[in-house]
């Protein structure tokens, strides 16, 4: 039978999955994988390794289980992914002790999803008792979602993997792949964007990809720009092999992170991430609020950086920047809408509103001042906060003239320290 998708409203691949900080643990794996793995030149064009037909049981209908893999193949591939493979439905223990040293150590940045269980996250058999083999596809949003176009007053921009739901086309071509499983006899279900199966790590055991310094899942022709699902099956298909291939000396991708986020070879500090602290509640620090520039959600630093993936990057046309008091002037529910996608705490405007406001800290005008001054008098302390930021970085009478009607009413203390620090910039 087929089951429905798990919830996803766009985590973004560049650190919000647990498994983005584990690479350093999984060198024992990795060495596994190159003992498994074929040479790169008897691999086919997709990069995928055929299995073999000898002695394979044959499903239910009575076709052969390669003629099922090579079926299955050719529907998540004709479907749009880039890549596709198979690995068993064993545990990742060597993940789950990542994930725990990760917690201990603070660099998950209070992060639930595959963090708030590792046993199950890094087992799916916790959540699909019935679970024998994981077909895992990456799909490539580029060229699709374009490349932002050059920067301009009052425009912010939205990180790739999120300027529409990408995650469709990964479900419609994995889609497929389930109800040829289902008309075969056997169980499917999707596992995409979600917290019960650490995603990159089945990618990389299935052979989709390889373990990036950058933390993301690498694939030839693709780079880094896919996002990762699965379909949990009970068929018994053969595993391909994971592929042999690292980053070699490359590690552009680290002094790219505008934050230093990247701390090591594969070792993401969350707390520094801003595609985390876009997506996070609360106040963003103080600190970090000039490196998020116009970004108002999820961010391509590392991504932009990366060697194996310019050559799709330069088949993007250019996006047109978001118009930021646009935005900022509609309604909740509007703004909300417009963003379904994205992964919004607890599905609170405020939150999409303090990005905005930071946005247009670091690159409005004087036309924006009257829009991000009436934040000053908002019931919501974090956007008062957030917008007096904003108007100390932007400057000019009207915007010193705003903050100084707004310090004398102000009676939250974190808020007027906010607005005070402004106002020292006019001094």
């Amino acid at each position: 039978m087929v089951a429905g998708p798990g919830k996803a409203i766009g985590r973004g691949p560049e650190s919000m999955n647990g498994d983005s900080l584990l690479i350093p643990l999984l060198l024992e794996v990795a060495a596994a994988m190159q003992a498994l793995a074929v040479s790169r030149q008897h691999r086919t064009p997709e990069h995928m390794v055929k299995v073999s037909s000898a002695a394979l049981p044959s499903y239910p209908g009575g076709v052969n289980q390669f003629e099922l893999w090579e079926t299955l193949r050719g529907a998540v591939l004709n479907g749009g992914c880039a890549a596709v493979g198979v690995t068993d439905a064993r545990p990742f223990p060597e993940v789950q002790q990542s994930l725990a040293d990760r917690k201990a150590s603070g660099m998950h940045a209070g992060m639930h999803f595959t963090f708030g269980d590792p046993g199950r996250s890094t087992d799916v058999s916790r959540s699909f008792p019935w679970a024998r083999s994981l077909v895992v596809a990456g799909f490539a949003y580029l060229p699709e979602a374009g490349s932002p176009e050059p920067e301009q007053p009052n425009h912010g921009r939205v990180a790739r993997f999120a300027t529409e739901d990408h995650y469709r086309g990964l479900r419609g071509a994995l889609d497929g792949a389930a109800q040829l499983l289902a008309d075969a006899g056997y169980h499917a279900e999707l596992v995409v964007d979600d917290n019960r199966l650490v995603d990159r790590a089945a990618a990389v055991r299935a052979g989709v990809g390889w373990w990036g310094k950058n933390t993301m899942v690498l694939a030839p022709g693709a780079g880094p720009w896919m996002l990762l699902g699965s379909v949990v099956t009970d068929a018994a298909l053969e595993a391909t092999p994971p592929m042999v291939r690292d980053c070699g000396s490359c590690d552009a991708c680290l002094p790219a992170c505008p934050t230093g986020a990247l701390v090591a070879p594969g070792i993401l500090d969350a707390r520094l991430c801003l595609a985390h602290l876009l997506q996070a509640p609360g106040w963003i620090p103080i600190e970090l609020r000039r490196a998020v520039g116009d970004r108002i959600y999820g961010c391509d630093d590392c991504l932009d950086a990366c060697p194996p993936g310019a050559r799709l990057e330069a088949t993007a046309l250019p996006a047109p920047r978001l118009d930021l008091l646009v935005l900022l002037a509609r309604k909740d529910g509007e703004l909300l809408r417009r963003f379904e996608h994205f992964y919004v705490p607890r599905r609170r405007a405020e939150f999409l509103r303090r990005n905005l406001l930071v946005a247009l800290g670091n690159g409005g005008d004087e036309a924006a001042v009257p829009a991000v001054a009436e934040y000053l008098a908002h019931p919501d302390a974090m956007l008062r906060g957030h917008a007096a930021w904003a108007l100390g970085q932007m400057g000019g009478d009207q915007a010193a003239a705003a903050l100084r009607a707004a310090v004398t009413a102000e009676s939250d203390g974190k808020v007027r320290m906010e607005i005070e620090s402004a106002l020292a910039g006019y001094a």
